[in-house]
């Protein structure tokens, strides 16, 4: 055989197997966490024998800022957890794929969207992270009493002590706002968080970081995600979860970009998600609620039935976010 066309079997067989290994991946920009991601990620590739290349970016308002400034060549293929408010405007900018897995019709309604850009696997409320050990050596000897409605943060006492996200790039900080607007009224509301404002010590960029602020001691309270802190605490750092009458929930999300390298394998990925096997992994690690009802609530977190939730208007927090974080920001900075 000539060298020349053995070089090009050559050629030829490599550009295959190259083809065929890009093919067998999907890219996933996330919002969850490294000990989220590692379970996830191989009982993926078990399941379907395709690889998921996972990059964690930071809170899911980073991943969707990342998202838009990749619009016109997108490196992701997923956009994975964080709330349906995060991965929404997205689909108004025309950068999501129309998905509605066969397996939507097994959960409620509430987790699908509608019009199929976005599509919920997971719950999570909002609630407090307390460290227990600063609490019982510097506040219960003063008689302050642990919070347990939205408003007893707001004391004096917590100032410089607590600390909070950031509804500009935190999806659980937006959704905190907008449960004080439907609890409050928008009015009331406003003036919740200007006095908020005083208390906070700073404004962490993702939802987690207060965790990990009150976890080490360097802050006594601070406000999060119930899931993430309890897994925290089963970590066996010194906090415990709070979880206020009146508090909002996310559906968590997960979307197809558009103009992605995989996405056929990026729609195996969100019908996968939905699968009992993984909703038991996921609460599992993360202790957050499945979207899907066989499977059990996680350990050491309330049942739904007995968690007290806001009246959410979920269209009104997506159709207004634009406007409602712009007043945040004119008003707390």
């Amino acid at each position: 055989m000539k060298k020349w066309i053995l070089g090009l079997i050559v050629l030829l067989t490599f550009v295959v197997c190259q083809s065929a290994f890009a093919a067998n991946e999907v890219v996933v920009y996330t919002a969850l966490q490294e000990s989220d991601m590692v379970p996830l990620a191989k009982a993926f590739e078990e399941a379907t024998g395709i690889k998921m290349d996972y990059v964690i970016v930071g809170g899911a308002g980073q991943v969707q800022a990342r998202i838009l400034a990749e619009s016109k060549n997108p490196q992701a293929d997923i956009f994975l957890g964080g709330s349906a408010e995060m991965h929404a405007p997205l689909a108004q900018d025309g950068l999501l794929v129309q998905y509605r897995s066969p397996r939507a019709d097994e959960l409620d309604e509430i987790f699908n969207d509608p019009e199929g850009y976005w599509q919920g696997w997971y719950m999570g409320v909002l609630g407090y992270v307390l460290n227990t050990e600063r609490f019982e050596k510097e506040m219960a000897p003063k008689g302050v009493k642990k919070p347990t409605t939205w408003d007893d943060c707001l004391d004096p006492v917590w100032k410089g002590l607590y600390v909070h996200s950031n509804p500009s790039t935190a999806g659980g900080a937006y959704i905190h706002l907008c449960n004080q607007i439907f609890r409050l009224g928008e009015e009331a509301a406003w003036e919740y968080f200007k006095k908020l404002d005083e208390i906070v010590h700073h404004y962490t960029p993702g939802a987690p970081g207060p965790i990990s602020a009150c976890a080490t001691g360097e802050f006594i309270l601070g406000m999060s995600w119930a899931h993430d802190i309890v897994k925290t605490m089963r970590e066996g750092y010194p906090i415990e979860v709070i979880i206020p009458e009146y508090t909002a929930f996310e559906i968590g999300a997960v979307s197809i970009v558009k103009g992605g390298p995989n996405t056929e394998n990026a729609k195996k990925l969100v019908d996968w998600l939905l699968t009992k096997e993984a909703g038991e992994l996921n609460t599992r690690n993360s202790y957050r609620y499945s979207a899907r009802v066989d499977v059990t609530p996680p350990e050491g977190m309330p049942s739904l039935a007995d968690v007290v939730l806001v009246d959410y208007d979920r269209d009104w927090a997506l159709n207004n976010r634009a406007e409602v974080v712009k007043k945040w920001e004119t008003i707390i900075q």
